[in-house]
């Protein structure tokens, strides 16, 4: 029986690239691609989609807030998350909003299509690593979101350091010594095991609820 499959993503090499590696491993999908959160809501109306491989970072999505909407239209449709970012920081939150499964765009052809297969035969592709995340956040009600581990000092001087503040603005900002302001961002990126900036910026662009 033919499966129809959405790819959304707003970079056309990805959405080329994942249509060609799905047509190379499977012979019974229907591969239709959106760039964007709009057409993709108007795609769904128009026709009946079983999997649809989604992207976080597409203009117009609205993070978690995405998959109810999507399921209002189509309830029975299955979404697997395709993002770039870390599947330990950004998985959990989208399980828990109903997705049936998260992969990384760095996985390879293999695991691509092994994740696509076992959600359309099962209904699910979790990992081990995000199983065991979602049974400790509903066992031990721990939070999902890794910022949740900074002082509320430290979570200040991240905002700013995500917003482009360098160490002396923050000293200035925050009426405290530059080399607090070292100390501080030397136990924010320890605290989220983190190296610069960037995966900063990437760990702040984490949906941290289910309804944003």
């Amino acid at each position: 029986m033919q499966k129809e499959v959405l790819i959304v993503d707003d970079h056309l090499v990805v959405r080329t690239g994942v249509s060609i590696i799905l047509e190379e491993r499977f012979n019974s999908l229907n591969i239709f691609t959106s760039e964007n959160y709009e057409n993709t809501i108007k795609l769904l109306k128009e026709r009946k989609i079983d999997l649809i491989i989604l992207d976080i970072n597409i203009p117009g999505g609205k993070n978690t807030g995405m998959i109810k909407e999507i399921r209002d239209i189509q309830p029975d449709v299955k979404i697997l998350i395709f993002s770039v970012y870390d599947e330990d920081s950004h998985a959990c939150p989208y399980i828990i909003a109903g997705a049936n499964g998260y992969l990384n765009k760095l996985s390879d052809k293999k695991k691509i299509t092994n994740a696509v297969d076992l959600v359309l035969k099962t209904g699910n592709y979790i990992t081990s690593k995000n199983l065991g995340d979602l049974i400790k956040s509903t066992i031990n009600k721990e939070s999902t979101n890794p910022l949740d581990k900074l002082s509320k000092r430290e979570k200040e001087i991240s905002e700013l350091l995500v917003k482009g503040d360098g160490n002396i603005e923050i000293a200035n900002k925050l009426n405290i010594q530059l080399t607090t302001v070292s100390t501080h961002k030397n136990k924010i990126f320890n605290k989220l095991s983190i190296k610069n900036i960037v995966e900063l910026i990437n760990l702040f662009n984490k949906p941290v609820g289910l309804n944003k």
